[in-house]
């Protein structure tokens, strides 16, 4: 157990990113999620780990529950290597010749090249397989001897339920389904139990591997709920498939290998794959119909701030930083949202689907908003803490500055509302003509907004933001030039023309916060000093023009 914990840490951490980014992008479908879940598995030796990384990418909202699904049902085959290398390693190959010269390689690579986290974690993989090889090589010696002390023939036949039940046990025990494999074949080389027992407690450990992931799920978030009670579901129907049809897969398993008596350690091995492969095909084609129960199963709890950030684990940056990036971007719209209540204006005259939800108060929305912020530089603060490159840093960052400005769009409204209020109810006919033209200034501009959230060129997110920015200049000069020419004819009075300058000035700035908060969430670096560049070239040509 203690080689297994060498070898599956040391391949995580040699494999890092890559294979979080692999994962990430090769899931897109259910065949591929399937294959990826196998072949990942199968690289790491940790369907633990590979279940934690699907429910972190799940959390954040970049990897739907189908294709979660299939990546767990895939590291289900992925887990039946480590069969076959006990099975092959182990009993086919003399591994005394090889356990203490990898442990003696590794433990010298560990003192020489200690220093370099990838020397030391190949000096630990190779420490890793020599416990491995020297623990089978301990169990296989300890069981022949004591196979001499008894007979084996007066040992009762239960029938293979028991032996299900054991391996189960078992593993729940040792928390690996490897280490129950292992004594399994050992026992089987040694002729303590038959091809049926074996194969029935091979069985139970594959059902005893969800206690674990169960057991992570208590007190957790009902996404978690869902993707433990799938892989208890497919662990369960794939084992009584695979009892049920013990009888069949043994004839087969004999037409490929031949006798199961005399290749028992192999037939269980190749019993494995075999029914982890039935289950995959079976679950396969209800993979949509299994999501649909799993949420029905476990709804979604009472409304929270947060969407995203509360499903994903700071540990996966990857996932983390993307669920970062969307729980910002659910912060700005509802800023839009919490902007349009607050000046009385409806949210079906910019959102084509509004939530149909019970609306809070504007006191409560706001004290909302803020809340969800907190929450997201508290998730931020602790990502930042944890292991992430320079890169991600800057990002997170980025994205911190993003919603800090969409909070300050929410407060440039809330603190003016009173003279918003003012200048609607005004039945003077310049300020009512004025507050229609505002209000369709403000529709227009979030339209717009919503708009460029939902758009992927980042061209033309840069050349989107350009042209808003541009229009507010613009607009703000028009709404100032009028103003003036109303104050000169004396069609407004001095105290609502300065309700007029308040609302205009909270206007501009709540906008110029909201595109300045979508500028830093949706742009890179390179495209934002090319936009800062843009607009100071326009300002340099239009104070030429002027001149």
């Amino acid at each position: 157990m203690f080689g297994m914990f060498l070898m599956e840490e040391s391949i995580k951490n040699l494999a890092g990113r890559s294979f979080k980014g692999f994962i990430r992008n090769s899931t897109k479908g259910r065949i591929r999620s399937v294959l990826s879940g196998t072949l990942i598995t199968g690289v790491l030796q940790s369907s633990s780990a590979v279940s934690l990384m699907v429910l972190a990418f799940v959390g954040a909202g970049i990897m739907a529950m189908e294709n979660a699904i299939g990546v767990i049902l895939g590291s289900n085959i992925g887990t039946t290597i480590t069969a076959w290398i006990v099975a092959f390693f182990g009993f086919k190959v003399n591994i005394e010749d090889y356990s203490l010269p990898l442990i003696g390689i590794g433990g010298l690579g560990l003192i020489f090249l200690g220093k370099s986290v990838r020397y030391s974690n190949i000096s630990k993989l190779l420490v890793g397989f020599g416990f491995l090889f020297m623990g089978l090589d301990y169990m296989k010696t300890s069981v022949e001897e004591l196979t001499q002390t008894f007979d084996i023939s007066s040992l009762p036949d239960y029938g293979i339920l028991p032996y299900a039940l054991v391996g189960l046990v078992l593993t729940v025990i040792m928390q690996s389904s490897s280490a129950t494999i292992a004594i399994v074949l050992t026992s089987l080389n040694a002729e303590i139990i038959g091809f049926n027992a074996g194969a029935a407690m091979v069985v139970g450990a594959n059902v005893g591997t969800t206690v674990t992931v169960i057991l992570g799920t208590i007190g957790g978030t009902q996404i978690k709920k869902r993707v433990a009670l799938s892989h208890l579901s497919f662990n369960a129907v794939t084992a009584i498939i695979g009892l049920s049809l013990l009888p069949v897969i043994t004839w087969l398993i004999t037409k490929i290998l031949g006798s199961v008596g005399e290749n028992a350690v192999m037939g269980v091995a190749l019993f494995h794959t075999i029914f982890n492969v039935l289950g995959v095909l079976l679950f396969l084609p209800f993979i949509g119909l299994l999501s649909k129960g799993l949420i029905k199963a476990y709804p979604d709890r009472t409304r929270k701030t947060t969407r995203f950030i509360q499903c994903v684990t700071p540990e996966v940056s990857e996932a983390a930083i993307e669920g970062l990036k969307n729980e910002v971007l659910h912060l700005i719209t509802n800023v839009l949202k919490h902007n349009l209540h607050a000046l009385h204006i409806s949210e079906t005259e910019v959102f084509e689907e509004p939530e149909v939800k019970k609306r809070s108060s504007q006191t409560d929305q706001y004290e909302e908003l803020k809340h969800l912020q907190s929450e997201i530089f508290s998730f931020a603060s602790t990502l930042l803490s944890g292991d992430v490159t320079k890169q991600e840093s800057e990002l997170v960052n980025k994205y911190l500055h993003a919603a800090r400005m969409a909070l300050h769009s929410a407060k440039s409204v809330k603190d003016e509302i009173h003279n918003f209020e003012e200048f609607e109810s005004s039945d003077n006919e310049f300020l009512h003509n004025e507050n229609a033209l505002f209000r369709k200034r403000l529709i227009k501009l979030y339209e717009k907004v919503i708009m460029v959230l939902k758009e992927e060129d980042h061209a033309d997110i840069a050349a989107d933001i350009n042209n808003m920015l541009k229009k507010l200049v613009k607009q703000d000069h028009k709404f100032i030039t009028s103003t003036t020419k109303a104050t000169v004819s004396g069609i407004v009075q001095d105290l609502d023309i300065s309700t007029m300058l308040l609302v205009n000035r909270a206007f501009n700035q709540s906008s110029r916060q909201l595109i300045y908060g979508m500028k830093d969430i949706l742009l890179t670096e390179i495209e934002l000093d090319f936009l800062d560049k843009l607009a100071k070239t326009e300002e340099d040509t239009k104070e030429i023009d002027d001149e």
